[in-house]
């Protein structure tokens, strides 16, 4: 199943940026780019269109940037 869920949650209102990269910094894929409410929110992210491998997302929601590796296996 190449489709995983990545969540966050938001304590003010922000700019969110969410982006997945690949090992070589290539951008694969942005996933959210727009202003979000307070609140708990979940991205589906479908890696059917990419190689199996190790990938990075990055969010940034205000000056607060988060960087997480996962891995795709299909």
């Amino acid at each position: 199943n190449p489709t995983t869920v990545i969540s966050y949650q938001l304590t003010m209102l922000s700019h969110v940026r969410l982006k997945v990269y690949d090992l070589l910094g290539r951008e694969e894929a942005t996933l959210v780019d727009e202003e979000k409410t307070p609140g708990y929110y979940t991205v589906l992210f479908n890696g059917q269109n990419c190689a199996s491998g190790n990938y990075f997302y990055k969010i940034t929601a205000g000056n607060i940037e988060l960087v997480k590796k996962m891995t795709l296996i299909k």
